[in-house]
């Protein structure tokens, strides 16, 4: 090989490796089908929160703070304390006294500027022009995204989804005359000018901008923000190429297009004055990305969220310091144990189903209970992933019906409902017969749409139920026969059963003590006309409700050989302990069970009495969760809690994980006297029955991780909602089948909608970063944080805090990093 070969190669690893680098820095999005929460920041996580603070502002004028108002409104309400602010101040080496430094702030203005962002060829040209053509440049490559990630929703696709992602954007954008109509001249032949390959094209591209490989951080990450949406779509789809052991590139591909995009647009606008302008704009690159502009500004409201998050520890510390010891533990075996979902929609409701049942104990564990499955429903093909994207989908469950000639029923009317869907929407989004569907058959939904606005009917059937009648439906059952079908294996084997089941039994602290029922609740939501739905069912269910693996695990710890085989372990499991598979539905705190038939006629009056316990609790739930709710003229507080499941105008049906600031990882002894508000994950844990920390280190590398991105997914869409929410719910326009963009055109939006944090009148969800309480010995925490850097970073880094409790149920040290603790009786004093 020559030299200029060898130098060419070299470039260009060295140039992957720039364009990889920006690409990491671009957290996942999942589509609407499974719209699980995640870390919009999970690419920064190495680095401290306030470095990251002025990356962001730098790269794209990104907050990562409310406005100072905000604080202002706080401490004026007595919510923010003048000696959280000088905590604040002090951690953060300020030597300025609180009260000066609240009075500075009462001066100044929300409008003074953040750091001036790095400009990119689209914003000097809409700037110099006067035309906007960076939004006519997102529109373009949004248009042509969505055809080629498109999910089934178009009729027609402009994209060839058989080509690799750079080609077919090429492609398309050769065919494209709307650039050169609108005004760039020659804009299709500087495209087809450019290699196929687009690392030769990116590197042509470069060329012809002046952009150096010293000065491209800063750049390529500024341009993958400003699509960020479709960033964070192709950053998934190497998300799950990676799990599965393949390879990353489809981002890398995105940017690009993006690069390639701003070279043609530069190249077709004949402007010296732009061209002036983009010399001076890029030798700032590589000077911004080593020292972003110092904000005073920013670094005041840093201070500010700093303190706001020392004062919701402060609250939860007083809360555990002042609640009654839980009464010792009865020996006799108590009616039923309840194992909820970790998710905090759950708190209010178990709390209250204790209530109104003292014979009642309730559990906490991640949803899918340990039993990462992927669940195949009658007359489809293909399943989905139970469990969290963190992992990877274990056994393949099938769905069925006990009696063979109702299973071949339901099947064949699965089936041909999907086909008559299929027929229905081609013709009513045909070219020729959308018009004859809108005049002739528009007048028949005149009964339907009456009926569907006043409450009196559900505009959809629920997407589960999808061709099966009620009866069908109930019906249901799961087969863990292990069977053969087109290469793949379903079931799970007698000895795999077994082993899950232990590790299951044994993560939730549930090795003794069983109750004659034992509730394994999943959970899911009921909603209408809600693109986002999916985001309110089981995050560790994969973004799909938890029905699925609550009837999994009852079948297993159900089966007498099963628990045989546990005697071994010494999981002594009575012979009168039924499992239930159960369903919450968060919306309306309805509790559903589906293995009724498990329980023997002599005990009905048992379960009984469980479902009487059952309903009041739901009835206590939805009396407290309520007062979140918006004033609605009813006539009861159930039929306005039951309205809004079923309501296709109601943007607020429920208010998710809103508040979510806490994750308490404790016995519910510790927990049970604490109104935590609906606002703390919940997880069972005994340490003392966990002699290895086996069981903590899988708490704090996997529900602690996940917990953490659901609580900064709504920080985040808090914030930030331009950048890292999904803005205004009323104006969602599902596109490609994956995602919305809000009105009819822009880019993808990721995160939460406004209307997911915000009431109209005050947030829901305030900016408080995620606390997490353990009670076990603060040297087993150490160990397993020296073990796991990429928890560690979260807590020494700032984007979590992390406290532990003692068997009083009181907090006694917190997390300061590098491995230390400060005692929270001396940081009192």
């Amino acid at each position: 090989m020559d030299n200029f070969s060898e130098n060419l190669q070299e470039n260009q690893e060295l140039l992957l490796d720039s364009l990889r680098a920006a690409c990491k820095k671009i957290a996942p999005v999942w589509p609407l089908e499974n719209f699980v929460a995640v870390n919009p920041y999970l690419g920064f996580t190495h680095k401290k929160f306030t470095t990251v603070a002025q990356e962001l502002a730098a790269a794209g004028a990104v907050q990562m703070t409310l406005p100072t108002s905000f604080y202002l409104e706080k401490i004026k309400s007595g919510e923010l304390l003048e000696k959280d602010i000088a905590q604040a101040l002090f951690n953060q080496r300020v030597n300025v006294s609180a009260t000066d430094f609240i009075a500075k702030l009462e001066k100044l203005s929300d409008s003074e500027e953040l750091p001036k962002t790095v400009a990119t060829v689209a914003d000097l040209a809409s700037e110099v022009t006067g035309k906007d053509w960076d939004r006519f440049m997102i529109g373009r490559i949004s248009q042509w995204a969505a055809s080629y990630f498109d999910k089934g929703q178009a009729v027609w696709s402009a994209a060839d989804q058989d080509d690799e992602l750079f080609l077919s954007w090429k492609k398309e954008a050769q065919l494209d005359r709307t650039p050169e109509v609108i005004g760039l001249k020659g804009f299709r032949k500087f495209v087809k000018s450019l290699p196929d390959n687009p690392l030769d094209a990116t590197q042509d591209a470069l060329e012809q901008l002046g952009v150096s490989a010293d000065q491209s951080s800063l750049y390529f990450h500024r341009l993958l923000l400003k699509l960020g949406g479709w960033s964070a779509y192709a950053a998934r789809l190497d998300w799950d190429s990676e799990l599965y052991g393949g390879k990353d590139g489809k981002v890398i591909e995105f940017l690009a297009v993006l690069i390639c995009w701003e070279y043609c647009l530069l190249s077709s606008i004949e402007d010296q004055e732009l061209r002036k302008c983009w010399d001076e704009a890029k030798f700032s690159f590589s000077s911004v990305a080593a020292h972003p502009e110092f904000s005073q500004k920013l670094n005041q409201n840093l201070i500010l969220q700093d303190a706001f998050d020392l004062a919701s520890q402060r609250r939860i510390i007083q809360k555990f310091a002042q609640a009654q010891p839980s009464p010792t533990k009865d020996t006799k075996q108590v009616k039923a144990q309840a194992i909820f979902c970790i998710d905090v929609r759950s708190e209010v409701y178990r709390r209250n189903l204790e209530l109104v049942d003292a014979e009642i104990e309730t559990l906490g564990f991640a949803g899918f209970f340990a039993f990462p499955i992927k669940y195949v429903p009658i007359g489809h093909e293909h399943g989905e992933a139970q469990c969290p994207v963190l992992l990877k989908t274990g056994p393949i469950i099938n769905e069925k019906l006990a009696d063979e000639k109702e299973h071949l029923n339901a099947l064949s009317g699965r089936l041909l409902h999907r086909q008559a869907q299929q027929v229905w929407k081609s013709f009513k989004s045909g070219a020729v017969t959308c018009f004859s569907f809108v005049s002739p058959m528009g007048l028949s939904y005149l009964p339907k749409l009456f009926t569907d606005s006043f409450g009196m009917t559900r505009p959809v059937p629920h997407p589960d139920r999808e061709g099966l009648s009620k009866k069908t439906f109930n019906k249901r059952i799961v087969s863990l026969e292990p069977t053969q079908h087109q290469g793949e294996t379903s079931g799970i084997p007698l000895d795999q059963q077994i082993q899950m089941a232990k590790n299951a039994l044994k993560a939730m602290s549930l090795t003794d003590d069983f109750g004659r029922f034992v509730l394994i609740v999943g959970h899911g939501s009921s909603t209408v006309n809600n693109p986002h739905a999916t985001g309110y069912d089981c995050g560790a269910c994969g973004g799909h409700t938890g029905e699925a693996n609550a009837r999994v695990v009852a079948e297993v710890l159900n089966n007498k050989e099963v628990r045989s085989a546990l005697v071994a372990d010494n999981l002594l499991i009575p012979t009168n302990t039924i499992f239930l598979a159960c369903l919450h539905d968060t919306t309306t705190d309805e509790v559903s069970i589906f293995n009724e038939y498990d329980v023997p006629a002599a005990r009905k009056e048992e379960l009984n009495s469980l479902q009487r316990s059952l309903v009041q609790a739901s009835q206590a739930t939805r009396t407290e969760r309520s007062l979140r709710m918006s004033a609605e003229k009813s006539s009861s507080i159930d039929q306005m809690i039951l309205g809004r499941s079923k309501d296709w105008s109601q943007t607020r049906p429920e208010w998710g994980l809103a508040g979510c600031s806490t994750f308490v990882v404790a016995p519910r002894q510790r927990t049970k006297a604490v109104n935590l508000e609906g606002k703390s994950f919940l997880h069972s844990y005994e340490w003392k029955n966990d002699p290895g920390f086996s069981i903590l280190e899988l708490i704090m590398t996997a529900p602690m991780v996940v917990t953490s991105w659901i609580n900064l997914q709504y920080y985040g869409s808090t914030v930030d909602n331009k950048t890292f929410g999904s803005g205004n719910k009323t104006l969602h326009n599902v596109t490609a089948g994956l995602g919305v963009l809000e009105g009819y055109s822009g880019d993808l939006r990721v995160g939460l909608p406004w209307q997911a944090i915000h009431d109209g009148e005050k947030y829901q969800h305030q900016p408080e970063k995620l606390t997490v309480v353990i009670e076990a010995p603060i040297e087993a925490i150490n160990v397993i944080l020296s073990k796991h850097q990429s928890v560690r970073d979260l807590v020494d880094n700032g984007w979590i805090y992390l406290m532990v409790m003692n068997e009083e149920g009181k907090v006694t040290h917190k997390y300061s990093g590098g491995l230390q603790w400060d005692s929270i009786a001396q940081a009192a004093a």
